[in-house]
C-alpha cells in the first residue's frame, strides 16, 4: 500500500484530489493530509474520510521545518503531492511576504525533508516521487491570438503570487538537476468545481448572485482564462505521478478559454434556469448586478495552456467541457448552501469588504 503525503489537502484542489484518489483506489492507498487550515483550508471538505484507518489529518504548517521532517521520520512516504500554497493574486499584492514564506520556504522544507528521508548511498529509495503542483500564471501573459503556453515557454511572472510559485518551481528544478531528485512539476490552468473558496471568480459570483449582491468584474471583463474542471486536474496529477518521466514539466490545460464577463453572464443565466420559480432569489438574479471595478494591478490579459505533451506522453485529456462543468459546479453550490455560509463568515467577510467595497 502506497502512502501519499498531500500538503494543503483541506483546500480546494487538494480536497478534490483526495476525493478522486479514494474513489479510484478505495482502501489500496493511505493518505496523510498536512494542512495548516488557513482561511481557505476547510476540514469539512473531507469529513466523510474522518475515522478511516487509511486517512490521517495532521494540522501543521509546511514552514515548520522540524514538524515536516518528523512526518517523514514517522511514516514511510512514497508520494508527495504538494498543493499547499497561498494562492490568491489580490492577497499577494497586499501581503507578498506571506506568499514568499509559504510558497517558497515551505516548498524548500518539503524538498529537504523528502530528500533526507529518501536518499540512499547510490541514489534514492525505489518508487519515490515528489510532485510540485504549480500554475500557468508563472508564464505571465499571452497576447490575443492563437498562441499558447508550452512547457518550453519562458517563465515571466507578473504578480507576487506567480513570482512565488515560479520560485518554488525553480527550487524543484534545482533539486532535480543538482541532486537527481525524483520529481515532476505540473502547471495547470484555472480550476473550478466543488469546495472552491469564494474569493475566486466562479464561487464569488455564484454566492453574490444568490444573495442579490453586486458582481464585481475587474476592468472591462475581457481578460481570458483557460478553465479546467477540478476532477480532470486530479486525474492528470495521478497520471503524471504514476506515468510521468522523472524531471519533466507537464502543462495541464482545459482548452476552455473564456472571458471573465462570459463566465459571469453564464452563471447568471444558469442560476436563473436552475432555481425553481417559487424561489425568491430568482427575481433578483439579473445582469443588473454586474459592477465593473478598478482593474487589478498587473492583471494578465490572457492565459491559455497547450496540453499537448501530457496528451502525447501520458494519454491525459480534459473530459469535462465547460458547459457541463459549470452546471455541475453551480448545482453543487446550490445543494451545499450550509458549506458556503460557514466559509463566508468572519474573516472572509472582512476581507471581502476591504477588497471590493
Amino acid at each position: 500500500m502506497k502512502t501519499y503525503l498531500v500538503t494543503g489537502g483541506a483546500g480546494f484542489i487538494g480536497s478534490n484530489y483526495i476525493h478522486y484518489m479514494f474513489h479510484k483506489y478505495q482502501d489500496g492507498i493511505k493518505v496523510i493530509n498536512v494542512d495548516s487550515l488557513t482561511y481557505a483550508g476547510n476540514p469539512e471538505n473531507l469529513k466523510e474520510f474522518e475515522g478511516r484507518e487509511n486517512y490521517l489529518f495532521i494540522k501543521e504548517d509546511i514552514c515548520n521545518k522540524e514538524a515536516i521532517q518528523r512526518v517523514f521520520q514517522t511514516y514511510e512516504i512514497d508520494r508527495v503531492i504538494h498543493f499547499a500554497a497561498e494562492s490568491h493574486v489580490d492577497r499577494s499584492i497586499r501581503n507578498p511576504e506571506v506568499f514568499v514564506s509559504t510558497n517558497v520556504l515551505g516548498t524548500l522544507n518539503l524538498l529537504d525533508a523528502a530528500k533526507l528521508a529518501w536518499e540512499t548511498e547510490d541514489g534514492y529509495k525505489e518508487d519515490k516521487k515528489f510532485l510540485q503542483v504549480s500554475t500557468d500564471e508563472v508564464y505571465g501573459s499571452l497576447e490575443e491570438g492563437n498562441n499558447y503556453f508550452y512547457e518550453t515557454t519562458p517563465i515571466d511572472p507578473h504578480s507576487p503570487y506567480s513570482a512565488s510559485k515560479a520560485s518554488a518551481d525553480m527550487l524543484v528544478k534545482a533539486y532535480i538537476d543538482t541532486f537527481h531528485f525524483p520529481a515532476n512539476i505540473t502547471r495547470c490552468s484555472n480550476n473550478y468545481g466543488p469546495y472552491q473558496f469564494p474569493e475566486k471568480l466562479i464561487p464569488l459570483i455564484i454566492n453574490n448572485a444568490l444573495q442579490g449582491k453586486k458582481l464585481p468584474v475587474y476592468g472591462d471583463g475581457k481578460n481570458v482564462r483557460d478553465w479546467l474542471y477540478v476532477m480532470d486536474h486530479a486525474k492528470a496529477i495521478d497520471m503524471v505521478m504514476e506515468q510521468g518521466r522523472l524531471g519533466q514539466v507537464y502543462n495541464v490545460g482545459g482548452h476552455n478559454e473564456k472571458q471573465n464577463i462570459e463566465i459571469v453572464n453564464l452563471i447568471i443565466e444558469t442560476l436563473a434556469e436552475l432555481l425553481p420559480e417559487n424561489d425568491p432569489r430568482k427575481a433578483h438574479i439579473t445582469k443588473d448586478l454586474i459592477s465593473y471595478v478598478e482593474d487589478r494591478k498587473g492583471h494578465d490579459r490572457r492565459y491559455a495552456i497547450a496540453p499537448d505533451k501530457i496528451r502525447s506522453e501520458i494519454g491525459w485529456a480534459p473530459e469535462t467541457m465547460f458547459a457541463q462543468g459549470i452546471r455541475l459546479t453551480i448545482e453543487w453550490y446550490l445543494k451545499n448552501s450550509e458549506w458556503m455560509s460557514h466559509v463566508t463568515s468572519g474573516e472572509y467577510q472582512k476581507y471581502y469588504n476591504d477588497m471590493y467595497q
